[in-house]
């Protein structure tokens, strides 16, 4: 039988993270990309950040679909674009509330992965 643990345990966590994978359906690609903008964001340790960037995409997994995700996220970064082009999404009521609610999700989600606070020692 203890020969045989390792091998249980490991098709154990596969099978679990496969089902993990089945219930974020985010892309890979826009899994790196969020992880990659959000490491240049908050500075740290390479590896920590990772993981803690990881986790806060995971945490915005949980709440909101994919294809809501990209309405949400895409609302917000084009609250940021300058000039005449940008007044059309700053001026809209109901993007402004998209990108809000997405803005409180991120932070809700970096909050809970300790992005940008202090771990105690």
């Amino acid at each position: 039988m203890k020969q045989h643990l390792p091998s249980l345990l490991l098709a154990a966590l596969a099978g679990g993270a496969s089902g993990l994978a089945q219930a974020n359906d985010y892309p890979t690609a826009e899994r790196v990309l969020y992880v990659q903008e959000c490491v240049a964001t908050h500075p740290g340790p390479q590896y920590e950040m990772v993981s803690k960037c990881s986790c806060a995409l995971d945490a915005l997994a949980r709440e909101l679909k994919y294809d809501d995700y990209v309405e949400l996220s895409t609302a917000s970064k084009a609250t940021t674009i300058g000039g005449e082009r940008g007044s059309y999404i700053r001026e809209a009521p109901a993007l402004q509330k998209e990108a809000r609610r997405y803005r409180e999700l991120q932070s809700k989600a970096e909050k809970g992965c300790f992005l940008g606070a202090a771990v105690p020692r």
